[in-house]
């Protein structure tokens, strides 16, 4: 098989992989979670060069790879209730280590603001006001999250992929106007991006990977709102 879009593979010892052990199940039922060794013959890592340089996702291609009966995680066929219990910590608790990383941008923004003397812009103070209310309501609804038990996802989670993603790519926006046509440019040999540029370009994915803003929409619609579900 074949997996895209894996983050970190490359510098990966384990991988846990999703399979069908039951042909006859129907869909999300005969599904088992298992715990994969990377450094073996038949798995085959390609990473992907993004647009800002670096490589955090690779193509993953398993022929023939292989991974003991006992590595599975969960019991045999019970895999897609692993995955939805992971799902719900990465849409909840992990979510506060990411809000990390978005206040120390943030406050990047807000020290070149004042630098440039765009602080003083009352449209640029509106936006920056604004980048600092959405981060508080991001820390809200993560400690929200927490109280939260069981392994399904709670209405605040299925709302989280959806509020921060757009709320990051506002922020990369705000810094590439924030530096004007220097946004545009690098010092010279080696050509390398700034922090604020590599940052802007990676926000670009936020809406996409880890399931774009439609279906982001859709799950909302359907699993929090109760709307019937989308014809197929």
């Amino acid at each position: 098989g074949q997996k895209i879009w894996t983050s970190g593979a490359q510098y990966s010892d384990w991988c846990f992989v999703l399979c069908r052990t039951d042909a006859e199940a129907p869909k999300h039922r005969g599904i088992s979670c298992i715990l994969v060794p990377m450094k073996q013959d038949g798995i085959e890592v390609r990473p992907i060069r993004q647009m800002g340089g670096s490589s955090e996702f690779a193509e993953v291609f398993f022929d023939g790879a292989k991974a003991q009966k006992d590595h599975v995680v969960g019991g045999i066929n019970n895999g897609w209730k692993v995955a939805m219990g992971t799902l719900a910590f990465e849409r909840g608790a992990s979510t506060l280590g990411q809000q990390y990383l978005f206040q120390k941008e943030f406050e990047q923004i807000v020290a070149s603001a004042k630098e440039s003397g765009a602080a003083k812009d009352p449209i640029f103070r509106q936006r920056i006001a604004q980048a600092a209310i959405g981060l508080k309501i991001m820390r809200v609804n993560a400690l929200r999250m927490l109280e939260h038990e069981g392994a399904d996802l709670s209405r605040e989670a299925l709302i989280s992929k959806l509020y921060w993603s757009n709320w990051h790519r506002d922020l990369g926006e705000l810094a590439m106007d924030l530096l004007g046509p220097e946004a545009e440019l690098l010092d010279g040999p080696p050509y390398e991006l700034t922090a604020m540029q590599k940052w802007y370009l990676f926000s670009r994915a936020d809406t996409i990977y880890a399931g774009s803003n439609q279906i982001q929409r859709n799950i909302i619609g359907e699993r929090g709102l109760g709307l019937p579900k989308e014809p197929r």
